[in-house]
């Protein structure tokens, strides 16, 4: 194996520029060993790591070395002729890389559509199917901090790499070992086309047409007072046209927050899932006595909406919004008579089992995929290609994700945004809240209630081999009794589930109060994450079943994290 030491001094020894090498002399000790310990792998979506020099980090050269592996393999398994579609966001870099991108598929003869400005992820996948290319590459860490970016790759579909593509990208990717190895094409290259906004109406157009209630959006749309954060991001490019398209002309923004930056001055993280992250939203929310807050992360695939209710601001969580949505399409649907043949919600292991109950409740199928939003895709997929598929609906994931219809393949906040907007209004007009329709959805089928708790370990090899160790000790004995409960079902995901899901490093519980508890390793950092979900069948007042449910699930998890570290 190649020491850190031994890699540092090829890159100041080689052809690379002078600003890479200078940054490299710069850097201690420890923080070199990690640049240049191993190398940035491409994993099952594509990379994701921290921006600086060195063979574990995201530069130019890293983005090279990637981009020419996957030129291989669309050269080998696909249609080179088909192109790829390149989009970026606002992160330090992004258009760089972009770029980058771009000018080595086209070294390797293969046709790019690059956009010239930035653009949330879900239209690169929408720009794929549009433009019927062979790939799609976005450059976007989604919501992690700002010294974090990232190469998300998708095929044909429009939907992330999964196997085998995913597999055969990460083996044509390893075997790019040198500079010389990449072709590079020239600037300007005829094979590269800059797009501007030539798809943002058809994109906005396929948005309009999922509305239920049009009529009403158009004619009252405008009642509905919306506050709109895209926390220095993309969603600021299309989520005011997309609202206007369907009737919401009365939103205002978070002026701070709508500046794309990379450096998201305004805060500490640009995650919506976290409380403080939304705290400038909620109080442009109050002053200016808006219905309903909604923020989308900086590449604008996840939403959050916070709800003015009984002069209170509520978060909603991924899960509420998800269950909110369910309950509504399946109302509408049947309303309306426009249920489609074989109509079908897609979720994932880890999101609330409150979504299956409003779906079996309305006798609609409700199905369940591993992690990431890139399953509910490959579902959609296979659902088209079969004879007698079903119809996709909605998918959702406890992280914010979801996607209404399939003119794209990825987690949208555009189409979420508008769907929660329609809702709310709908509230609205009778005299509610969201959170009324919550508690309704309470009522009628049991509050389920969730939390998770990351757990973390040290960075890189030593890490990996900690949480192996641990995922290791807990199969081979697996607790009869978890917070003093009985376990009346374990799941091991490395072996064949009850759902005939691929194997996956996963371990589930079910105990005797119907509690489960999910854990598994996070595929992007050092963590262990312990998702528990609790139920209430019946409860006097929903503050009250919240906190009851609350309490429940710190104590939880805070007694798991103690029994499965020891």
């Amino acid at each position: 194996m190649v020491s850190f030491e031994a890699r540092a001094h090829d890159w100041l020894s080689g052809p690379y520029d002078e600003e890479t090498k200078s940054a490299i002399r710069k850097l201690d000790q420890k923080t070199l060993e990690d640049a240049f310990y191993t190398d940035l792998s491409f994993g099952t979506g594509g990379l994701r790591g921290l921006m600086g020099p060195g063979t574990n980090r995201l530069n130019i050269y890293t983005i090279r070395k990637t981009t020419q592996g996957l030129a291989n393999y669309i050269l080998k398994a696909g249609k080179p002729s088909s192109g790829v579609f390149i989009g970026f966001d606002s992160r330090h870099h992004s258009t760089e890389f972009g770029r980058q991108t771009a000018l080595v598929l086209a070294g390797n003869g293969i046709p790019v559509f690059l956009l010239k400005d930035i653009r949330p992820t879900p239209f690169i996948s929408f720009g794929c199917r549009y433009k019927k290319c062979q790939a799609a590459v976005m450059i976007t860490a989604s919501h992690n901090p700002k010294e974090y970016n990232g190469y998300k790759v998708y095929w044909s579909d429009g939907a992330q790499v999964v196997h085998p593509h995913d597999e055969g990208i990460m083996q044509e990717c390893a075997l790019i070992q040198s500079l010389n190895q990449i072709k590079l094409a020239e600037n300007g290259s005829p094979l590269i086309t800059l797009l501007q906004d030539e798809i943002d109406a058809p994109y906005l157009r396929e948005l309009a047409k999922l509305q239920h209630f049009a009529k009403q959006n158009k004619e009252k749309g405008h009642l509905l007072k919306i506050s709109y954060t895209s926390l220095h991001g993309t969603g600021i490019t299309l989520m005011p046209q997309a609202l206007t398209e369907w009737g919401f002309t009365s939103y205002n923004f978070v002026d701070k927050q709508i500046i794309p930056d990379g450096n998201f001055p305004t805060v500490k993280f640009p995650n919506p899932e976290y409380k403080e992250t939304l705290q400038m939203g909620i109080k442009q929310l109050e002053s200016s006595q808006s219905d309903i807050l909604i923020a989308t992360d900086p590449d604008a695939d996840r939403l959050a909406v916070v709800a003015h209710h009984q002069g209170k601001s509520v978060i909603l969580t991924g899960n509420q919004i998800a269950s909110i949505c369910v309950y509504f399409l399946c109302r509408a649907l049947l309303e309306q008579k426009t249920l489609p043949p074989k109509p079908a919600f897609v979720t994932t292991i880890v999101t609330t089992e409150l979504l299956g109950k409003i779906a079996e409740g309305y006798n609609i199928p409700c199905f369940e995929t591993l992690t990431g939003f890139k399953y509910i895709g490959e579902k959609i997929h296979q659902w088209e290609t079969e004879k007698n598929g079903y119809d996709f609906l909605f998918g959702a994931e406890e992280s914010y994700g979801f996607l209404l219809g399939t003119y794209a393949r990825d987690k949208d906040a555009l189409i979420s945004g508008c769907l929660m907007s329609e809702i709310a209004l709908s509230m609205k007009l009778q005299g509610k809240t969201l959170i009324d329709l919550l508690e309704e959805i309470y009522r009628k089928f049991g509050m389920f209630r969730e939390k998770q708790a990351s757990f973390d370990f040290k960075p890189g090899k030593e890490g990996l081999d900690e949480i192996s160790d641990l995922m290791s000790r807990l199969r081979k004995n697996l607790p009869s009794s978890l917070c003093g409960q009985k376990v009346i079902l374990s799941e091991d995901f490395t072996k064949k589930t009850k759902e005939n899901l691929p194997p996956s490093d996963v371990l589930l519980f079910r105990l005797e109060d119907q509690t489960k508890i999910i854990v598994r390793p996070s595929g992007t950092e050092p963590k262990i994450k312990i998702y528990a979900s609790v139920q209430e069948k019946e409860f006097p007042s929903l503050d009250q079943a919240l906190s009851k449910c609350d309490t429940r699930l710190d104590v939880l998890l805070k007694t798991l994290e103690q029994e499965i570290r020891n």
